[in-house]
């Protein structure tokens, strides 16, 4: 570990990060790597993950009646009162979107960061999908799974393709 950042010295997925050697799973959030062999409190933090995303949901939703209040009492008018209660549907509809896919392929991290607006707005629309993906797995769970277990067969591949020193080989 470093001892200034508390970061580990190998990058996630470099070979020999492990006691047997080979690629390192990455850690998932409030998971770390026991999404891997479902062991250390695994049950425990998916449901953790689940009340802790559906209870931070609904209190957001509290805060955004409150805001709704504050434009009723401000008597804005009916037009200002629909353009953001639609404007907050639309956004949490396509952060929910956009997260759910986040779950199953890697974002383009340009696209990401030019939809960083949109997705504040909508954060109603990621919790509610953090909430629904931990009922039935960590959230990212599938993909990090798939990639690791193409890392490892791919080094599987590479530590077997040969056995012992190739220049002491007999000449037929």
């Amino acid at each position: 570990m470093s001892d200034e950042t508390g970061t580990p010295d190998t990058p996630a997925g470099s070979p020999g990060g492990t006691a047997q050697g080979g690629p390192r799973p990455e850690a998932l959030r409030f998971f770390g790597t026991s999404w891997v062999h479902h062991d250390n409190g695994y049950a425990a933090r998916r449901a953790g993950v689940a009340v802790g995303s559906l209870a931070a949901a609904a209190v957001s939703c509290l805060v955004l009646n409150f805001a709704y209040e504050g434009i009723q009492i401000a008597d804005t008018g009916a037009f200002v009162t629909v353009l953001v209660v639609v404007m907050f549907a639309i956004c949490s509809a396509l952060a929910f979107r956009n997260t759910w896919e986040g779950f199953g392929r890697r974002h383009d991290p340009q696209r990401q960061a030019s939809l960083r607006g949109l997705l504040a707005i909508g954060f109603v629309g990621s919790l509610l999908a953090y909430f629904f993906r931990s009922l039935t797995e960590a959230p990212g769970e599938k993909l990090h799974r798939e990639e690791y277990e193409k890392a490892r067969e791919e080094y599987e591949r590479r530590s077997s393709r040969r056995t012992g020193n190739p220049s002491k080989k007999k000449r037929r």
